[in-house]
């Protein structure tokens, strides 16, 4: 059921109304849900930029998706990363003040891996972006038109689980 969740998620997400730039968005951000550890603070901030921005909130899904195993497997990575950022001696006065300042405590920024997973995702957010709105927009001028024409999608478009899929489609 999961599974078809998020299928249903996907699709929709392509295939919505939104422009390719506002579903990549969406991707983009949801990156950050997949790829840092989701109780942080800077979560609750990238969760109202995308509420409250016209990003594809589909698109943040998807992209929070596609990155949770990418994120486990890079945790490593992103460990040493965390850990050269907080042990540079010119950062210390920053860190310090994170820690010590009551709100900006919770953001936990004193975890390597929260840290150097953040880094990671602001230093991947554009190119993650352009990425993303060529593939949407490649995916649905060029894979959209041939799956819409092809024998095994007309069978799945009329069988019931198509009527289904649409009773749930947002």
């Amino acid at each position: 059921m999961l599974l078809l969740k998020f299928l249903q998620t996907m699709i929709s997400a392509l295939n919505s109304e939104g422009t390719p730039g506002q579903i990549a968005a969406g991707m983009a951000l949801g990156l950050c849900f997949g790829l840092t550890p989701l109780v942080s603070l800077h979560n609750v901030l990238v969760l109202a930029v995308a509420m409250l921005t016209t990003v594809s909130f589909p698109g943040v899904m998807l992209g929070w998706a596609i990155a949770v195993p990418v994120g486990f497997m890079l945790d490593p990575l992103f460990d040493r990363v965390g850990m050269v950022l907080l042990t540079t001696d010119a950062l210390t006065p920053l860190f310090v003040w994170i820690v010590n300042t009551p709100v900006v405590s919770l953001s936990r920024l004193n975890n390597t891996i929260v840290l150097g997973s953040l880094v990671s995702w602001l230093v991947l957010l554009v190119p993650s972006y352009v990425l993303f709105r060529f593939l949407v927009a490649r995916y649905r001028r060029d894979l959209y038109a041939r799956l819409e024409r092809s024998r095994a999608f007309q069978v799945v478009k009329a069988s019931k689980i198509w009527n289904v899929y649409q009773l749930f489609r947002p």
